[in-house]
């Protein structure tokens, strides 16, 4: 036991032995890798370093080489933006500046036609505020009118219906009479502008208040029926003049007032006997009576158509006549003439065989007359 024993602590020691040289031996070895590893790292490293240097240096140049093309991309595509901006900056500015000019210019000419158009309606408004005016304004387009459609002839100015009244009507057309030993008729016209109802009327129309629309438009008819009234009593005097006269109201929108209520124009037309017209209307009236009138002078004419046309039947009955005896004498001297030259060929076969002599040897020996020394004769003056 105690051998074992020894033997035990034997193994033990030289296993310790074993341990501790095993163990020297590793540190050894160790330290030598550790050494041998550290080295190798080192050397690693500074490879590694030196081509992560060599790369950042590489990439640096690439980076710059880029950065630097870039820039010179970026400069050029700012120069083109700008050049182009430039250019579209100032085509867009010019044709702006261009445009804003004329429109400027428009407008600095259409305040000048508006102020001028603005006196003139202040003229306008002057001259027709005047009541004289007025009605010579619309005499003025009433003898614009029957003078475009009917002749001189056919009508008469400052026309008295009443010769010892001193009342004249503007206008008035000559009418015939029915049969064909009466006189002329006169149709009388007269104008009237009764222009302050009228644009008091149109203001309230404007303005919408229809207790003004009713008390102007009753103001304007009053004043229409009391030109109509003095029309018949100064104007309308049968047989001198048609039973019936024209009012003429200058413009169609008053006119358009007046009919506005048909029973305004029916009164006046039944009671005052006197009929409205405007600028259209009237025209047509004098249009069918040009038309009457050129029935009217064809009618009359057809009598002395006929009586013309029966003294041309005569005539060429006798012209007839006439040419028969021309006939006869042509006939007459036709057959002369055969028989003259029936004669002068027969004179020509006797004197055949007869010796030709000259011209004037022949008038000599026959005592004729020389033809030449009639044409030389001087004319009788």
């Amino acid at each position: 036991m105690q051998r074992l024993l020894i033997q035990q602590e034997n193994s033990d020691k030289a296993l310790r032995d074993e341990f501790h040289k095993l163990r020297t031996e590793l540190m050894a070895m160790t330290a030598g890798n550790r050494e041998e590893i550290r080295l190798t790292l080192e050397s690693l490293s500074e490879s590694l370093s030196r081509r992560m240097n060599d790369l950042n240096s590489g990439m640096q140049d690439q980076m710059q080489r880029i950065r630097d093309n870039n820039e010179k991309k970026l400069e050029e595509m700012r120069h083109t933006v700008d050049e182009k901006l430039q250019q579209t900056l100032e085509s867009r500015l010019g044709e702006s500046f261009r445009q804003v000019s004329e429109r400027l210019e428009q407008v600095h000419k259409g305040l000048g036609e508006m102020k001028v158009l603005a006196t003139d309606v202040g003229d306008l408004k002057k001259v027709l505020s005047n009541v004289s005016t007025r009605g010579a304004m619309g005499e003025l387009q009433l003898e614009k009118i029957i003078s475009q459609l009917l002749s001189p002839e056919q009508y008469e100015k400052l026309y008295k219906p009443r010769p010892r009244s001193p009342e004249v009507v503007e206008f008035a057309i000559k009418l015939p009479g029915k049969d064909e030993g009466e006189g002329t008729v006169y149709l009388p016209i007269d104008s009237k502008f009764p222009l302050e109802d009228y644009h008091n009327l149109v203001q309230a129309y404007e303005s919408g208040n229809p207790a003004a629309i009713e008390q102007y438009r009753k103001a304007l008819i009053i004043r229409i029926k009391s030109s109509a009234r003095d029309i018949r009593d100064k104007y309308i005097n049968p047989p001198a003049t048609t039973d019936f006269a024209l009012l003429f109201l200058p413009i169609e929108g008053l006119f358009a007032e007046a009919l506005r209520d048909p029973a305004v124009f029916e009164t006046i037309q039944r009671e005052m006997h006197v009929i409205l017209t405007g600028p259209t209307t009237l025209a047509a009236i004098l249009n069918s009576l040009q038309l009457g009138f050129r029935s009217l002078a064809i009618e009359k004419r057809s009598s002395e158509v006929w009586r013309i046309l029966g003294a041309v039947k005569t005539e060429f009955s006798k012209f007839g006549g006439y040419l028969d005896k021309t006939k006869k004498k042509l006939e007459e001297a036709h057959k002369s003439l055969d028989d003259a030259s029936d004669r002068t060929r027969h004179i020509e076969r006797k004197l055949k065989n007869v010796q030709e002599i000259s011209y004037t040897e022949s008038v000599d020996e026959l005592g004729f007359v020389s033809l030449d020394s009639i044409d030389d004769e001087p004319e009788e003056s």
